[in-house]
């Protein structure tokens, strides 16, 4: 068999992820705060990005375009030339300039910020915290050594997470010594703190508000699992103290903080900016987009001059200069393109879930990106990452966009409901429940077909679980008085 060389011709379509593509697709799906640093990035790196009153797109295509060939020789600029009277009063001007319109300071402060304290003032961690009470204390240099592993050794509740021999074995000493500066931390602030479990947290903060012989320590030490399954009466009968005076205790005991390091948490609250404002007027709900803070980016028209001269600039430079062009436009165009975008999803979602805007969350409809997708002719990979990282400020609060997309749950009457709705509803069930007779997930379930909804018992578990809801057993409330305690028991 002879092995010969042959050419062959070969038609296919491929699509190719041209740079300006993949740069239209990665600012489709950034957040608002991250296209502005990707925006002060462009700035800082091509210098024909500026920052002017308005660009559109359109004005920046027909400069990529005048300046992507040499036929073009010249580029005719629109300019104003803006005269001033000789007697112009400036000083009244420029005071009213610079005092703030009644409009302007009204949305100032109807513009929700975070306090003003949470934004200058650094949240102390708990080390800190600590730190600052140790080297207070009288102690020695070898007690501030063994303090300061056990400061080094807390998790982010406050409790101690290494044992007292392994403190003594890093600090060279024995565990008396390590127990005793331990006992000295169990009066800093805050109280419970360097506990080694639950109970001695709870037992340290009894002692601090002076009940070392009462019933809550005796509670806390003895019938602490009791307490945890809400086995009251077994609790009452245990300590023979009457159901009035067990239900004080009980009050004590859940007033007292279990993860004292809690207040001292170094996570920052991540404060969310809505890139959509939806407004209701009158029965019409308005959509407007999150300008705030946004440049405006323009061409600089100093290197469009420069291009338009000929033999001012070098070969090199002016291929420099259309490279950053082409790329400044599009970017601009990308930018535009997204913010259009954004607006028809966000138009597209209130037209399907026009119930909720209306009535609350009970009337949330089953979406999926598809139903966008077809309504508005894209892709669903587009919808996805339009509302991926975006929020909409609505009269019903603030939402994800992926908030409104959400699974069906069938009727018995043929129809669909919301899974989203439906946990509404479960919410709704357990907060108006008796808390001495709450629901079992049996007894949700059968409430809920009441309502035609057909629900499974594990679904309605699982649901409880997401909303943070104890099971029914857990948010039972005791009946002191349904069992009393017999004479001589």
């Amino acid at each position: 068999m002879a092995i010969e060389l042959r050419q062959h011709l070969k038609l296919a379509q491929q699509l190719i992820m041209t740079p300006q593509l993949q740069q239209a697709i990665k600012l489709l799906q950034l957040s608002r705060l991250e296209l502005l640093e990707t925006i002060s990035q462009e700035l800082e790196s091509n210098p024909l990005l500026e920052e002017g009153m308005d660009a559109s797109p359109e004005q920046d295509d027909q400069a990529e375009e005048s300046q992507a060939g040499k036929a073009e020789k010249s580029i005719t600029e629109v300019t104003i030339e803006e005269k001033t009277k000789e007697d112009f009063d400036w000083e009244n001007y420029l005071g009213d300039y610079s005092s703030g319109s009644r409009v302007r300071v009204e949305r100032e402060e109807a513009r929700e910020l975070p306090a003003l304290d949470s934004r200058l003032v650094k949240k102390p961690s708990l080390d800190a915290h600590l730190l600052w009470q140790l080297h207070l204390s009288h102690f020695d240099e070898a007690q501030k050594e063994v303090g300061t592993l056990i400061i080094g050794n807390l998790d982010r509740d406050g409790y101690l997470q290494a044992t007292l021999a392994e403190i003594a074995e890093m600090a060279g000493c024995d565990e008396d010594s390590v127990e005793a500066v331990l006992h000295h931390f169990h009066e800093f602030d805050p109280v419970g703190v360097a506990a080694r479990d639950l109970q001695e947290c709870l037992l340290i903060q009894a002692r601090n508000l002076k009940l070392e012989d009462d019933l809550v320590v005796n509670i806390i030490t003895n019938h602490l699992h009791d307490l945890e399954t809400r086995n009251y009466h077994a609790i009452v009968k245990a300590t023979g103290r009457s159901p009035d005076e067990i239900r004080a205790a009980i009050d004590i005991i859940t007033g007292l903080e279990p993860k004292p390091g809690k207040q001292y948490d170094e996570e920052e609250v991540q404060y969310i900016s809505p890139d959509i404002f939806v407004y209701k007027v009158d029965n019409e709900f308005v959509i407007l987009l999150n300008e705030d803070g946004m440049p405006k980016l323009r061409i600089s028209p100093f290197y469009r001059e420069a291009l338009s001269k000929d033999g001012d600039v070098t070969e090199q430079t002016r291929e420099y200069i259309q490279g950053k062009l082409r790329s400044a436009a599009w970017l601009i165009k990308s930018i535009h393109q997204r913010q259009r975008t954004i607006y028809r999803v966000a138009e597209s979602i209130i037209k399907f879930q026009r119930d909720f805007f209306d009535k609350g969350i009970a009337h949330l409809k089953p979406l999926v990106l598809r139903d966008v997708a077809e309504d508005l002719s894209m892709h669903e990979s587009t919808i996805s990452r339009v509302t991926t990282n975006k929020y909409m400020h609505t009269p019903r609060g603030v939402f994800e966009l992926k908030y409104f997309f959400n699974s069906s749950i069938s009727s018995f009457t043929g129809g669909a409901v919301a899974s989203e709705s439906v946990k509404e509803r479960i919410r709704q069930l357990v907060q108006n429940e008796d808390p001495r007779k709450p629901f079992s997930d049996k007894a949700i379930v059968e409430k809920l077909r009441e309502e035609n909804i057909d629900i499974a018992r594990r679904t309605v578990a699982k649901y409880r679980e997401l909303l943070g809801i104890l099971p029914s057993n857990l948010r039972k409330q005791p009946v002191w008085g349904s069992k009393r305690r017999k004479k001589g028991s």
